[in-house]
């Protein structure tokens, strides 16, 4: 029941019913209902199943699966929160046997419970993620996520970076980030339309009341500015009713506006009952009738967000609003002194051609250092020279040179292609510093090294590798490097 694939392929805009499995008899029942008509208006419906939403002992989405009275269309969701390469390739031989090859590949937001200094989750990244399976299961669609709903330039620079890797690495499809700013999504749109082969987006959405509002100010990466919470809550003041006709027709007039814009689809969130689907459906119908250009549904979709007397609604947050292709920032000259300093080390001690590298090379190669206790003085010698330097965790296969010296393990969830969608004006997701992404994507921009962050796509540190010394593989002829750029696996969606 390839009903997404299939979508994406014939350019029909489709419906995906996104579903948080929980041990729960009525929204199982709801699911099953909603998707029992098989189509919104006339889009058909696909539906896909979340990853540890809650936490690692979440309902998996497999289970889910199974425990559905009826087959369904089914796009699974793969969260790397607290899991290892050995954890994915697990899941493929039991989609396998359930007849699923459809996969939406995230790494996934903060786990509960996750604090920096303390035990450290490791995060399976979602562009490693891609790699793994594409090579695993060529023919499957795969999935991954892009948050364009970023406001200043490094944060957002960098979502689009990571965004090509995630392509490169075998992603047939991405799907948004939840997000309100149509400004935002044409954004996104246009970037993809620049992309040697565009692939097709879908657009996460949801009807969004006062109350819902509340309870994202609590999901990282979602955007509600101060101007949007105060017609919510002037609406709010009416009655509970018109607070949530008026959520209804405004998720109506986005998803028109989506698809005017190119959207190939939509990922329905947040309908917990057949009534809510059932009234969305009754909102579109007229609509749809009404509206067939983007210049039609603009004054339509300033009206459902005006609210006398109050002003007019922005939907960035105060003070900033970056748009892709802004270019504005500057490391400082503390960054760029440091990435010099450290990329001359690196060509002396570690480029294999200096007489310096060369003796190195020979020196940490020996048939000693494979002996366990040797080895072990060499890792500890490792680390107590580049932690202090740039952090280091001893991963066991370095990539300092792959990340512009700015170490994937000062992230806290080890990321090392780019950032996950959480940050907020730059500030990690975890609240204590700033995105060692945008550190990152400020020093690329600024030392001419851009392509570094969309052209090399570093696959995963596997668990058994880790804390051990780098430099004996650093200059072992054999040992894997960076995967190249990939070609793209199905072609029948390339226009």
């Amino acid at each position: 029941m390839n009903v997404l694939k299939t979508a994406l392929r014939d350019k029909t805009f489709v419906c995906v019913m996104e579903f948080v499995p929980k041990p729960s008899s009525g929204r199982f029942a709801t699911l099953e209902a909603v998707m029992a008509r098989t189509r919104l208006c006339d889009w058909p419906l696909a539906v896909s199943i979340a990853d540890r939403v809650g936490s690692s002992l979440d309902m998996s989405p497999l289970d889910a699966c199974n425990s559905l009275t009826q087959p369904m269309p089914t796009l699974l969701h793969f969260s790397g929160k607290d899991r290892e390469r050995g954890d994915l390739l697990a899941q493929l031989p039991h989609m396998d046997a359930a007849g699923l090859e459809q996969l939406l590949l995230l790494t996934g937001d903060r786990l509960p419970g996750h604090a920096p200094g303390e035990r450290p989750v490791r995060y399976l990244e979602s562009v490693a993620a891609l790699q793994i399976v594409r090579q695993a299961r060529p023919d499957w669609l795969l999935g991954a996520a892009l948050n364009p709903f970023k406001y200043r330039e490094e944060e957002g620079g960098a979502q689009y970076f990571k965004a090509e890797k995630k392509l490169a690495a075998g992603a047939d499809f991405l799907i948004l980030q939840l997000g309100f700013d149509m400004a935002k999504y044409r954004e996104a749109v246009d970037w993809m339309d620049r992309q040697a082969q565009p692939k097709p987006l879908l657009a996460c959405v949801m009807a969004l009341t006062e109350g819902r509002a509340r309870m994202l100010e609590h999901v990282a990466g979602v955007t509600v500015s101060p101007s949007m919470r105060a017609v919510l809550a002037a609406e709010a003041a009416v009655s509970k009713q018109y607070a949530k006709d008026r959520a209804t027709e405004r998720l109506a007039l986005q998803i028109i506006g989506l698809r005017l814009m190119g959207y190939a689809g939509i990922n329905l969130s947040g309908v917990h009952e057949l009534e809510q689907f059932q009234a969305l459906e009754q909102a579109l119908e007229p609509l749809l009738r009404q509206i067939h250009t983007l210049e039609e549904w603009e004054p339509a979709w300033q009206a459902a967000w005006t609210q006398a007397p109050l002003p007019p609604v922005t939907f960035h947050p105060p003070g900033h609003d970056w748009h892709a292709g802004q270019r504005q920032v500057s490391a400082s000259t503390r960054e760029k002194l440091r990435y010099r300093l450290l990329d001359a080390m690196h060509h002396q001690f570690f480029s294999r051609t200096t007489t310096l590298s060369k003796v190195f090379g020979w020196a940490v190669t020996r048939p000693l250092w494979r002996n366990p206790a040797p080895a072990q003085w060499l890792h500890q010698l490792e680390r107590r020279i580049k932690r202090p330097l740039v952090g280091c965790d001893t991963c066991g296969r370095c990539r300092l040179e792959d990340t512009l010296y700015v170490c994937p393990e000062t992230c806290p969830k080890g990321l090392a292609n780019g950032p996950c969608g959480g940050t907020s004006l730059n500030r990690c997701e975890f609240g204590d510093r700033e995105c060692v992404h945008s550190v990152k994507y400020r020093l690329a921009v600024s030392v001419a090294q851009t392509q570094v962050l969309t052209d090399r796509l570093i696959p995963c540190i596997q668990v058994e590798h880790r804390h051990r010394s780098s430099w004996p593989i650093w200059f072992d002829a054999a040992a894997p490097k960076p995967q190249p750029v990939l070609p793209d696996a199905l072609p029948e969606f390339n226009d």
